[in-house]
């Protein structure tokens, strides 16, 4: 395609340019809030201390936590077939996981900002030979640049909400420029598939949701034993993944619920760990006790509210409580992931502002695997019933773990989509070593 860009990128890639200057400032101020990680500053404006590996490498970019749990058995099948694997997100707590829990000799790193020079720098070291972007980061700059040094992108995952799609179509002619520059859109669902299609990317396919082949978050054993003793036979309740505004609702839930459940024991998980603190404050101000994990102490008979400030535990969470509300869904945000609780026999609410997972949750709800609930009367109310009612919550459960399974495969089928363009570095991996032995 032409490299001519239509006025919008023009005018996006100039301004970006001028922030390269104002980058100390921008992240200095990030860090202070603790959104970037001190030591590593160097790598959001495109600089490296590590080496780029010889042979064929694929860079796979996630902006978040979510994009990178999806990727990560997608990551060790192409690792396995011998191929160097860079990875990139955005944030402290990506970085965090992919520490925990990328495979040896997976390489991490802080995407850089969206500034042309930073990415151009970070181009010009690594030189991926393969591009596979994560649902739906679509950074102009990085995909321009890419583009221009004729790197074969991939969109995998993709997804695209309805939001976003309206917000697309205002710049028309932008996000066609973009999206005709990926080799192949490999869609969430159908209906990622129709918009993806309509804003204009030439070649989609339906792919299915890689998070539906993640296999469910595993947990140590001693902490869930430690937490096991300490919890004993109360009753328990969990929120994983909230955001401001749900977190007073679940505690408002608990004071509702405490009298009917002597011993009742509250578990939540922000969204953002950095949050907890203030998680702790709301339930101090209506009357409750309530302990931070990061403090180090358990959830003993004195604590009412337990919150889990930390990162890649919901494991634990999930095998703790019968019962989970599923944050992101009360506030308008979209929904969080209802994978991970569904594959370890969770009774699931959620509330009404899913889109992010639209599908899946229309199915689970659908096949009775999860509830919606549209407020806090709702929201305490149902979770009274299934703490009451252990054959209706088993039920739900079971019906959870049968709907993600029936939905599975979009691994085995997002491999054998990128399997022509790792075949084509093998073949250029093969002619350069024939070529270096002649």
């Amino acid at each position: 395609m032409s490299d001519r860009l239509p006025a919008a990128l023009r005018a996006y890639r100039l301004l970006s340019a001028g922030v390269g200057p104002l980058a100390p400032l921008l992240l200095a101020e990030r860090k202070r809030r603790g959104k970037e990680h001190p030591a590593r500053l160097y790598e959001r404006r495109g600089l490296a201390r590590q080496q780029r590996p010889r042979g064929p490498l694929v860079w796979i970019h996630g902006a978040s936590v979510g994009e990178l749990v999806s990727v990560l058995p997608l990551i060790a099948r192409i690792a396995e077939r011998g191929f160097n694997v860079l990875v990139t997100t955005g944030t402290v707590t990506s970085a965090e996981l992919a520490e925990q829990r990328l495979p040896a000799g997976i390489i991490h790193q802080f995407v850089p900002l969206d500034v042309p020079h930073f990415v151009r720098r970070f181009l010009a070291h690594w030189r991926p030979d393969l591009a596979l972007f994560v649902e739906s980061d679509l950074w102009p700059n990085r995909i321009v640049e890419a583009a221009r040094r004729r790197i074969p992108m991939i969109l995998i995952n993709g997804r695209l909400s309805e939001n976003s799609f309206r917000r697309w179509q205002r710049l028309p002619a932008a996000i066609v420029n973009l999206l005709q520059r990926f080799d192949l859109c490999l869609a969430r669902s159908s209906a990622d598939a129709e918009r993806l299609g309509a804003l204009g990317a030439p070649r989609v396919v339906t792919g299915g949701d890689l998070k539906l082949d993640v296999p469910a978050p595993s947990c140590d054993p001693d902490k869930l034993a430690a937490l096991r003793r300490a919890i004993g036979a109360r009753p328990v309740i969990a929120a994983a993944s909230t955001h401001e505004g749900e977190e007073s609702a679940v505690i408002d839930a608990h004071a509702r619920l405490r009298a009917d459940f002597p011993g009742l024991l509250t578990l939540i998980a922000p969204r953002h760990p950095e949050r907890g603190g203030r998680v702790v404050e709301l339930a101090a101000s209506a009357g409750l006790n309530a302990g931070l994990r990061t403090q180090g102490g358990l959830p003993d008979a004195n604590v009412d509210v337990y919150v889990a400030n930390t990162v890649g535990e919901l494991g634990l969470i999930y095998r703790l409580a019968p019962v989970v509300f599923v944050g992101g869904s009360l506030v308008r945000h979209g929904g969080q992931n209802p994978i991970e609780p569904a594959k370890l026999g969770v009774a699931i609410l959620h509330g009404p502002h899913v889109w992010n997972f639209a599908e899946l949750y229309a199915a689970l709800d659908r096949n009775l695997g999860s509830e919606c609930v549209e407020n806090l009367d709702r929201l305490a109310a149902r979770l009274g019933a299934l703490l009451a009612q252990p054959e209706a919550r088993e039920r739900a459960a079971q019906a959870a773990q049968a709907t993600v399974e029936s939905l599975g495969g979009a691994l085995e089928r997002t491999l054998q989509s990128l399997e022509p363009y790792l075949m084509q570095l093998r073949l250029g991996r093969r002619a350069s070593a024939s070529a270096n032995h002649a």
